[in-house]
């Protein structure tokens, strides 16, 4: 195993969402191109360039990738959450726990997120070569709704563990057992070492966020010492993009359900470990 230390930073200036100028969330759950600044037709086209570029030049030890994660759509859990403490599975009319379900309003939300690829693609946006989704789900079923069938039927999508929400107590945060997982979503791979019961989850005790950028960081510390590709997708919650960010020190944003948030990180070893 590499003992490599990677420290984690976001490259501002590409994104409306990373302008420390602006507020930290809008009415938007998807910004238009994704809030790319540049608005011109050969945007995407441009903004890869870019990221090349970087890459190229890049010292030993330095890489630069862009992800672009998604918040699940609406589940029956967000519904719930208003009026009812989330130790409880159901109130006998809807059922938020263990591992809710979307709502009709949460399907909608993914379909708007597809629809928004699709706009997109029209414009030369890079289409994540690596597919990664929590095992929860909500997830799952926005990452299908979003990506399967339509975009690009070439790739697969990996379930990964350390991708949940933050995790603990709250009913609706314990996942189905990979069999379960499996049965419902038989196309989807899972990581290696991927456990047939939930062993993170406990009753008694909620994550913190250090839990949950220690989480975060060990997903970026896998993508960046395992994956060539420079442009991922990663379909998660709230909890997990709120780490991503704070790890990445980019500055806070909220990302409501279904929203999507794109950003350009840069990785830095602090052994001049080579780069693929």
């Amino acid at each position: 195993m590499s003992t490599t230390t990677r420290k984690y930073e976001t490259v501002p200036g590409f994104f409306i969402q990373d302008n420390p100028d602006l507020g930290s969330s809008t009415q938007d759950r998807i910004l238009p191109r994704f809030g790319l600044v540049d608005e011109g037709p050969d945007r995407w086209t441009t903004f890869a360039a870019a990221i090349q570029s970087l890459n190229a030049a890049a010292p030993q030890g330095v890489q630069y990738k862009v992800f672009f994660l998604g918040r699940h759509g609406q589940g029956f859990h967000n519904v719930a959450e208003a009026k009812y403490r989330k130790t409880l599975n159901g109130d006998g009319k809807i059922v938020w726990g263990p591992d809710p379900q979307l709502t009709l309003l949460g399907e909608q939300q993914a379909r708007d997120a597809r629809s928004a690829w699709e706009t997109e693609l029209g414009y030369g946006v890079p289409f994540p070569r690596r597919l990664y989704t929590s095992p929860l789900t909500r997830a799952i079923r926005t990452n299908q709704i979003t990506f399967d069938d339509a975009i690009d039927s070439g790739l697969q999508t990996t379930i990964v563990e350390n991708i949940r929400e933050q995790h603990g107590v709250h009913t609706c945060d314990k996942r189905r057992t990979r069999s379960e997982i499996r049965e419902a979503f038989p196309e989807y791979t899972f990581e290696d070492g991927f456990t047939e019961a939930d062993l993170l989850w406990r009753p008694d005790y909620r994550e913190t966020h250090a839990d949950v950028d220690r989480r975060v960081t060990s997903v970026l510390d896998a993508i960046f010492q395992n994956d060539r590709e420079q442009f991922i997708s990663i379909m998660t919650h709230g909890g997990f993009v709120g780490g991503f960010l704070r790890v990445c020190l980019h500055r806070p944003w909220f990302l409501p359900t279904g929203g999507v948030i794109p950003v350009v990180v840069k990785a830095s070893t602090t052994d001049g470990e080579p780069r693929d």
